[in-house]
């Protein structure tokens, strides 16, 4: 009979994802990932296979993660959609929380988005790490687009407004604004790109 598992699977995927987004995965090592996880090089190697194994476990967590959130925070009446599209702009100020149990990230550079991060580093020649990150943004996306289209409803966006070419103009913002943010640049000036984004969505011509 296999012996059970003597960790948290989740718990030490999060602090992996903590450790990558803090350093890179080229600046990661795989003792790095041990110290991060409290779990040795072999127990590592068996459970994800290395650390590319533990990367591509991580990021499909993160993913998991924001295709809960981005859809939650984002539905409601349509009444509202278009100060949860405000919202949305705002929360990227501060970046990306990590998980609840792990400690908080250690600088605005670690708090960027995962995928975004991994995408830049490896995407051009890890088609993995470029599925992964491609799936992501285009679920935040889809969710974006549906709130779009909310505010369409309300008579609050343009209705000739494309909900999609939208919701990828305000994905770019949003993680633009990361790599703003990762550069050392204060809330305050990420606070205004935000508001500048939001007043720059197309309004209805005639209310």
């Amino acid at each position: 009979m296999a012996r059970p598992r003597s960790f948290d699977r989740d718990h030490v995927l999060h602090a992996a994802e903590r450790q990558f987004r803090t350093t890179g995965y080229n600046g990661t090592s795989v003792d790095d990932i041990s110290a991060a996880t409290g779990l040795g090089r072999g127990s590592l190697y068996a459970a994800f296979d290395g650390k590319h194994g533990v990367l591509l476990q991580a990021m499909a967590g993160y993913s998991a993660r924001l295709g809960q959130f981005a859809p939650e925070a984002l539905a409601g009446p349509d009444e509202g959609a278009l100060e949860r599209l405000h919202g949305f702009l705002l929360y990227a100020v501060d970046g990306v929380p990590l998980a609840d149990d792990v400690p908080p990230a250690p600088d605005r550079a670690a708090a960027a988005c995962f995928a975004a991060k991994m995408a830049l580093e490896l995407g051009a020649s890890d088609p993995e790490v470029e599925r992964l990150a491609s799936d992501c943004f285009s679920m935040v996306a889809t969710a974006v687009a549906e709130c779009v289209r909310a505010a369409q409803r309300s008579g609050d966006i343009d209705p000739d407004a494309d909900p999609d070419d939208l919701a990828y103009l305000l994905l770019t913002i949003v993680r633009g604004i990361d790599v703003v943010g990762a550069s050392g640049h204060s809330p305050a000036r990420l606070t205004s790109i935000a508001e500048s984004a939001f007043a720059l969505l197309p309004r209805p011509r005639h209310r």
